[in-house]
């Protein structure tokens, strides 16, 4: 495998490196260090390829130039706010009620770098919930499941219960979109298909 072929992935997400073993790539993790926080009037998809390219930036500081990097930022949005992990009960049963019989926006921003050249893509999925009670969100918290989770549910999990339908990648809702990975890797020289192929 050349050096450029041995991917690192900066991400610090359990859930996007198990999307990314689905592509049959080795790779390594290298977390970055940046600051998360949206700035003023920033808006979702603005917010997403910022954190990413950032990502991407500091994660090459680490790793050098000649590593290929994948970073990716996901944000779950409803009526273009950007929402992030609840701090608590409260805060995690007003964003589900705020979903509740509605949909809202998953926003996912992919970087993909090598030397000189980036590139990169935001893909949205959008996701309907349907109708649920003050009780269910309540009880939704009390599972421990929505503290990490930006939007405060897992679709890949128990809350995946709320999901009426999903218009787009249902693998960008987790926190990696597949399809658009791949062709990206592919414009690198990855392909994940051959990379799977047994020996």
């Amino acid at each position: 495998m050349q050096v450029m072929d041995k991917l690192v992935l900066g991400s610090e997400s359990p859930r996007r490196a198990t999307l990314l073993r689905q592509l049959g790539l080795p790779f390594d993790v290298v977390a970055p260090d940046i600051d998360e926080a949206a700035r003023p009037g920033e808006l979702p998809d603005v917010y997403v390829s910022r954190m990413a390219r950032e990502k991407a930036d500091a994660v090459r500081q680490i790793v050098g130039p000649a590593r290929l990097v994948l970073c990716a930022d996901t944000t779950v949005t409803i009526d273009n706010e950007i929402l992030g992990k609840p701090a608590d009960e409260a805060e995690s049963t007003a964003m589900l009620q705020r979903f509740s019989g509605s949909t809202h926006q998953v926003l996912t921003a992919v970087t993909v770098s090598h030397e000189e050249r980036e590139l990169h893509r935001v893909v949205e999925t959008i996701v309907r919930f349907r109708p649920l009670t003050l009780i269910e969100c309540q009880q939704y918290w009390r599972t421990g499941e929505p503290a990490d989770k930006a939007g405060g549910y897992g679709i890949q999990g128990l809350g995946a219960i709320f999901v009426e339908s999903v218009t787009g990648s249902y693998s960008n809702v987790v926190g990696l979109p597949l399809a658009e990975t791949a062709l990206a890797l592919r414009q690198f020289g990855i392909d994940c298909l051959k990379s799977g192929q047994r020996e």
